[in-house]
């Protein structure tokens, strides 16, 4: 299916412009919509990051906004969750405008990306997530019908320690630019929040995990998964065996990268009546 791209700026907390590109499927719907939050350690990168995904989601018929927030040293954890969140809000209000059904509204995230993307899903109308909004967006939903999770940070302390022990430098660097305080990072986990029964919701989930993946500590794909089956959650963990983190990304034309691409697509068009 054909589609066209337009960047918009959808937000201007602390007067920084918050750039999205829309990529917008030909014809008028009904689409399911999906937010993409980018990877890249909390600490750099940008909506174009994950082109290749939203390029393939949009070409199968489903609209996507890819998302620019706040990155440190302008803000630090909540303050980036709280632009992703103001951002499902704004699709969520401006769904009529796109040809969205509102209950087709899901969320793709990308390693840190999926890590911001969880805690939004986990607890849309946590107060520290609205930090920085506008009062046109009070009525808005921030809810997510579903997630897509590729390899995500999904337990921030944990990936720490890790680093720490094997030397990772700029992943060191990027937790404590990122976080305020360790405690943060505990707070901010949503292994922790889905383990301690601190979740509103559990929307249903897809998580993309290469198996040679080194830059996640070893098992916490599985474990969030487990956790999150077991507290409820409808959770699908699909292996790709050898693949590295960012797989899909750094290495699109893959027979995995592609089988990925297509099981996203047709995990999304499961979670609406488009299958």
């Amino acid at each position: 299916m054909a589609f066209a791209s337009e960047d918009i700026v959808y937000h201007r907390p602390a007067g920084i412009a918050l750039m999205a590109t829309l990529y917008k499927p030909a014809g008028k719907g009904p689409f399911a919509a999906v937010i993409d939050a980018h990877g890249g350690r909390w600490c750099s990168e940008s909506r174009m990051t994950n082109r290749v995904i939203d390029e393939a989601l949009a070409a199968a018929g489903i609209f996507v906004m890819a998302l620019d927030f706040r990155l440190p040293p302008d803000a630090q954890y909540p303050l980036p969750v709280a632009d992703i969140n103001f951002a499902i809000r704004w699709l969520h209000a401006h769904a009529g405008d796109y040809g969205i059904t509102p209950d087709w509204i899901g969320g793709v995230g990308t390693s840190s990306g999926g890590h911001q993307l969880a805690l939004n899903a986990l607890n849309p109308d946590d107060p520290k997530y609205r930090q920085g909004h506008t009062p046109e967006m009070d009525g808005a939903s921030a809810a997510i019908n579903y997630m897509i999770l590729c390899w995500p940070v999904s337990d921030p302390p944990a990936r720490y320690r890790y680093a720490i022990a094997n030397k990772m430098d700029i992943h060191i660097q990027s937790h404590e630019r990122y976080w305020p305080s360790e405690a943060l990072m505990a707070e901010g986990s949503p292994q922790r929040i889905v383990a301690d029964g601190e979740a509103a919701a559990l929307p249903p989930a897809l998580l993309i995990q290469g198996t040679n993946d080194t830059i996640l500590s070893p098992g916490m794909s599985e474990r969030f998964a487990e956790t999150y089956a077991a507290a409820g959650g409808d959770m699908m963990l699909i292996h790709y065996p050898g693949e590295k983190h960012t797989f899909i990304t750094n290495t699109p034309d893959t027979a995995a990268s592609r089988q990925a691409l297509a099981d996203m697509i047709a995990f999304i068009r499961r979670q609406t009546v488009q299958a």
